[in-house]
């Protein structure tokens, strides 16, 4: 289903339920952030999408539109997220199936004809996102949220940055969030591995200015696209054309030659000069839970704004999972099951990102085992392949395990993960948002083969192995290995040893698993012996890491305070406890940063 624009997609939210109007006046500084976060976080049936019409500009803001499995759907307009999954199988079948004659080859004919309506079309004539131009642009006109008490500034969380590459003319569309700095100059916070930042490369070595344009709103389908892990020469504009099953129609920007989608609410145009300095940006409350902190990005010089007459402000929030974007990845994982299954892992039966693992932190994948050391022959192959090299923590299991059960998953690696031969350390890329990683974007991964072992790959396993999570103290910390050890003479059947901060009460697994895969780089982190290893998921003190330190990213207590007493007044609902409350024991420093190295 094609959405013909932003708002018809809120008509469907609200026709199914899944989304709460508020017309009280509300601050884009903070006090949204502290309401959405409140219900992103929330069961199914109370967990819904908010547009608020009262935030101190022209513009709705719309947020949380993607946060849940039912609004995901709605988004992408289908009944089930395994529905677009079940379209690329048959079209993978479709096409690398053997021809055997001439027939066979005609009736690839409608495929052919379907694949070409995927493809986005140039119009000449200007677009319903232009009916408004601004040739003198203020971007304090949006409502853009300042989201977290001490990040740098207002961010754009969910634009579209489109660009071509000078040379090829290959156009990408990513998602890159951009801290405004005033009216007309925003960051543009592409990491080095993304497209994005591939194509200002190759502007800088032209020695030309690079053009820019940033489509916020219009068909869902076109923003979860430009997060999708594509590769370099594939465009997002045909993906969204295939979500849709219609194609998205470009019109060309006001103040330059790139064309953007026509039902977008608003365009930002501009452009990057190469040759400046760049500039710092961030700090940032980040999809990991914790702060990004300021680094050096590139400057966009914003030309113009336009936007529909009636155009709805969409953004977002990232922090401690779960989140909105959660749900954009859980989305990404049951599509991509298909591409990574036909391409690269024939052996693979699914794959799962847990909510706790942030996306590239945990990833827990099923295949089908039939020969020796194929769990090591999928490891590889996933962490070369795009976006999978981010991944840190690996865990691979075979048929017999239910993977989408903690349990089962537990279970697997206590009965065929013998320490010392079944867990493999590897130097590898990372996210650029791994604080625990010793250099930026470079550190270690760790893979945990817990498939069942044939004959040529293991020794036997005790069938009683088991582990333990240690509570360690501040003032432990130096200490943190002896304990464990000493826990371990005690313990002798215990083979893995989990430490975390002592802060975080040991019923709050969720919580605990989240915390200590973004605080351990494997490399540094882990200790192992032949018959246990221990992993050190504390955070780290200034005289061990190499890097500044971030805190994690919760509202402030004035900010919940003023929502709380609020509440009443906005009209949304039942009272919802705010999340920021509920774990301010994982927040160390009221700062951006727990310590500077």
């Amino acid at each position: 289903m094609a959405y013909s624009h932003l708002s018809e997609f809120i008509e469907t939210l609200k026709a199914h339920n899944e989304l709460i109007v508020c017309d009280t006046p509300v601050s884009t500084d903070l006090e949204i952030t502290e309401i959405a976060d409140r219900f992103s976080k929330q069961p199914a049936q109370s967990n819904k999408a908010l547009l608020f019409t009262n935030a101190g500009t022209d513009f709705p803001v719309l947020i949380n539109a993607f946060g849940s499995e039912k609004r995901m759907a709605l988004a992408l307009g289908i009944s089930h997220l395994e529905d677009i999954r079940a379209r690329i199988e048959d079209l993978f079948a479709q096409v690398l199936s053997s021809k055997k004659n001439i027939w066979e080859k005609l009736k690839m004919l409608p495929l052919l004809n379907e694949m070409a309506s995927w493809m986005p079309v140039n119009s000449k004539s200007k677009g319903i996102c232009q009916e408004v131009i601004h040739t003198s642009p203020d971007l304090s006109t949006l409502p853009i949220l300042q989201c977290w008490p001490y990040d740098g500034g207002k961010f754009i969380t969910l634009p579209m940055v489109i660009t071509h590459h000078p040379e090829t003319g290959v156009r990408n569309v990513g998602m890159y969030r951009m801290q405004v700095f005033d009216a007309n100059s925003t960051g543009m916070h592409w990491h080095l591995h993304k497209t994005g930042a591939n194509h200002y490369n190759a502007y800088k070595k032209l020695g030309e200015k690079m053009p820019i344009s940033v489509a916020i709103g219009g068909d869902p389908a076109h923003t979860f696209s430009a997060t999708a892990p594509l590769p370099e020469n594939i465009d997002e504009f045909m993906l969204s054309g295939f979500l849709r099953k219609k194609k998205v129609r470009l019109v060309q920007s006001i103040t330059n030659d790139i064309h953007v989608p026509d039902d977008a609410d608003f365009i930002i145009e501009g452009y990057i000069d190469p040759n400046e300095e760049k500039v710092v940006e961030g700090p940032f409350g980040d999809h990991t839970g914790f702060y990004s902190l300021p680094d050096m990005y590139p400057k966009v010089h914003v030309t113009c704004i336009t936007h529909r007459k009636k155009a709805v402000y969409p953004t977002t929030i990232v922090g401690i999972p779960p989140m909105e974007d959660a749900w954009i990845g859980k989305a990404t994982e049951r599509i991509f099951l298909a591409p990574i299954k036909f391409l690269l892992v024939p052996e693979i039966i699914d794959y799962a990102m847990p909510f706790m693992g942030v996306a590239h932190n945990l990833i827990i994948v099923k295949i089908n085992k039939s020969f020796p050391g194929q769990a090591l022959k999928v490891m590889n192959t996933l962490w070369g392949a795009g976006q999978m090299m981010f991944n840190k923590v690996l865990v691979i299991v075979d048929e017999s395990c239910d993977m989408h059960n903690p349990e089962g998953v537990i279970s697997a690696i206590l009965s065929h993960a013998v320490v010392s031969q079944d867990i493999h350390i590897l130097k590898g890329p990372l996210d650029v948002l791994d604080h625990a990683a010793p250099h930026t974007g470079f550190g270690s991964k760790l893979c945990i083969d817990a498939t069942h072992k044939l004959p040529e790959e293991s020794a036997e396993l005790l069938s009683h192995q088991t582990y333990a999570c240690i509570p360690i103290q501040e003032n432990e910390y130096s200490s943190r290995i002896e304990i464990a050890e000493a826990y371990y003479s005690n313990n002798p059947d215990t083979s893995y040893l989990i430490l975390f901060d002592a802060d975080i009460p040991t019923e709050e697994t969720d919580i605990l698993l989240w915390h200590a895969l973004n605080n351990f780089d494997p490399n540094r982190d882990c200790v192992r012996t032949e018959s246990y290893i221990i992993i050190d998921g504390t955070t780290k003190q200034k005289d061990v890491a190499t890097r500044d330190w971030p805190t994690v990213v919760l509202s402030s207590p004035e900010t919940v305070s003023e929502v709380s007493e609020k509440w009443d007044s906005y009209g949304i609902g039942d009272f919802i406890e705010s999340p920021s409350h509920l774990r301010k024991y994982v927040q160390k420093n009221p700062s951006a940063w727990l310590y500077k190295q």
